[in-house]
């Protein structure tokens, strides 16, 4: 477990773009039966996660179609609600940060660390602006 005054301001920089905290298994499973699109970030502390994934999620809600539920979980932090969100992005292996995408519980569209890591936050945005396009 981190240390809360360590993640509270990578927690707060989704939370300010309009994104609910799931901290239970059962947040996870309320928020995933709901009707139409949610956005799953698997937030976390390392470098990616605040170099390009947070600010390239954030990046990609300026246009017009968006998905209707936006919600975190937060890796080494938020650990039951973590556990049950990776449940539900089978077959993909866990990995942090991560970005789901989900249209009436089933996985849509995936980001993992892998399509994270070296690329920019602009890439990141246009990857998940191309499936709010297609899904949302």
């Amino acid at each position: 477990m981190y240390p809360e005054e360590i993640v509270k301001p990578m927690r707060q920089e989704l939370v300010n773009a309009g994104f609910n905290e799931l901290h239970t298994a059962a947040d996870v499973e309320a928020t995933l039966a709901k009707d139409g699109t949610t956005l799953l970030v698997v937030n976390s502390v390392c470098g990616c996660a605040a170099g390009t994934a947070r600010p390239g999620v954030i990046a990609s809600l300026e246009f017009d179609k968006t998905p209707n539920n936006l919600t975190t979980v937060f890796a080494g932090v938020d650990a039951e609600a973590t556990a049950k969100a990776r449940e539900n992005m089978v077959p993909f292996p866990p990995s942090s940060p991560c970005v789901a995408l989900f249209k009436d519980g089933q996985l849509v569209h995936m980001l993992e660390r892998h399509h994270i890591e070296g690329r920019s936050a602009d890439m990141i945005a246009a990857n998940l602006v191309g499936a709010y396009e297609e899904y949302c």
